[in-house]
């Protein structure tokens, strides 16, 4: 395996529930970098009930650095407000233009801050944390990466640490404006169908392993999401809605075409009615095959992921989320588990096509108002607690 190529010759795995079997995960070559964002003071802006707007941002950062680069080359995790990417040596300088791109693009047009740097893994593993992949297939040509180590937590540190992340840090003066072909945020709010959908960010703490971490919360649950595919899947057809035009058409517009918004909404608006056509008709129209698109939809969202912690986004009845916070919080006093959560009544969706002839496209699932942000400070308050304990 060269390092060059190394994530996209890792081999995949397809079942989610052995996500956890940590001997299969797969160190990161020394000379590959991090590429990590985040807005700045992003709770602010979701208490101005801005959080699509965050959400949008967070993406983009991953669609620029994606469309930079070789999409089978790069792991990524999406964070809501931000995003983090791996990227070898050969592509640092691509990956660096396309996110002081979008740095530039969301201070200009959505008039939020994001940090932005490249870290070199080799810095990280001399901090004492690693990054190890594996490479989970949702379906054929489209990945996520799970990633285990503690590196991507001391890379959300130097982001943060004005000082620390100085030698790193991405400038955005004279930037051409990022690449962000195939992001789109057209599908309504997916509305909690069992109670309320819930944000949640887990990770061991003491001897229990996260597979048996996750069977206690699945008793409690009646499921356990890294086993039950079905109940745990978010994008499903009866929570799909569609509305023209879409209330996020001028959000991605703004941030897509910026210095060409006329030709930039005839394109999209274009684009919104061959898919109500089709969407209405079931008919294919172009590259565009509306019943393999749903099939393929439901299954490539990243509603489960491992980005140093379990990330899960769910759909709860109020007995359950009850169980769960008493589930979680029994765990955290006995010192089995750190955990974030957030609740909220919707989901949110944020989409990117690259080639949908090719079947190649990721849908990103965030809780609403706030969603894994909110869940990230929570989780971050209660790891500061218990190492102050």
């Amino acid at each position: 395996m060269s390092a060059e190529n190394f994530y996209r010759e890792l081999p995949s795995f397809s079942d989610f529930s052995n996500v956890a079997e940590l001997n299969d995960y797969r160190p990161v070559p020394d000379d590959w970098y991090v590429l990590a964002a985040d807005i700045v003071r992003s709770g602010d802006a979701v208490a101005e009930g801005r959080y699509k707007d965050v959400n949008m941002v967070g993406a983009s950062v991953i669609a620029a650095v994606l469309n930079s680069v070789s999409r089978d080359r790069v792991p990524f995790v999406f964070g809501g407000d931000g995003a983090m990417l791996l990227v070898p040596e050969g592509d640092l300088e691509s990956g660096k233009a396309a996110l002081a791109g979008v740095v530039g693009l969301a201070r200009q047009v959505m008039d939020l801050e994001l940090r932005a740097a490249a870290i070199p893994v080799a810095e990280i593993r001399s901090r004492g944390g690693d990054i190890k992949l594996r490479k989970y297939l949702l379906s054929p040509g489209n990945h996520l990466a799970m990633i285990v180590g503690d590196g991507l937590g001391i890379a959300d540190e130097l982001l943060k640490d004005p000082e620390a992340v100085r030698p790193y840090a991405i400038k955005s003066e004279d930037t051409d404006l990022p690449p962000l072909d195939g992001l789109s945020c057209r599908w309504e709010p997916l509305p909690a169908q069992n109670g309320q959908i819930v944000s949640l960010i887990l990770k061991p703490a003491g001897a229990r392993s996260l597979t048996e971490l996750m069977d206690r919360i699945g008793e409690e649950l009646g499921f356990n999401p890294l086993v039950d595919d079905a109940r745990a899947m978010m994008a499903t057809k009866q929570r799909l809605k569609f509305r023209f035009p879409p209330k996020g058409l001028g959000l991605e517009v703004n941030l897509g075409s910026a210095g060409q918004l006329a030709s930039g909404w005839t394109k999209t608006v274009l684009e919104c009615v061959f898919f109500v056509w089709s969407y209405t008709t079931g008919w294919r129209v172009g590259p565009f095959d509306p019943k393999k698109y749903f099939k393929e939809l439901s299954l490539n969202t990243d509603h489960r992921k491992v980005g140093d912690s379990l990330q899960l986004v769910l759909d709860l009845t109020p007995e359950q989320l009850e169980a769960l916070k008493t589930c979680l919080g029994t765990a955290f006093a006995e010192g089995d588990v750190v955990y974030g959560m957030h609740v909220s009544n919707e989901a949110l969706m944020t989409c990117f096509v690259q080639d949908i002839a090719n079947s190649q496209h990721i849908h990103f699932v965030d809780g609403a108002d706030g969603g894994l942000s909110m869940a990230a400070a929570e989780f971050k308050e209660r790891q500061a607690s218990s190492a102050a304990a």
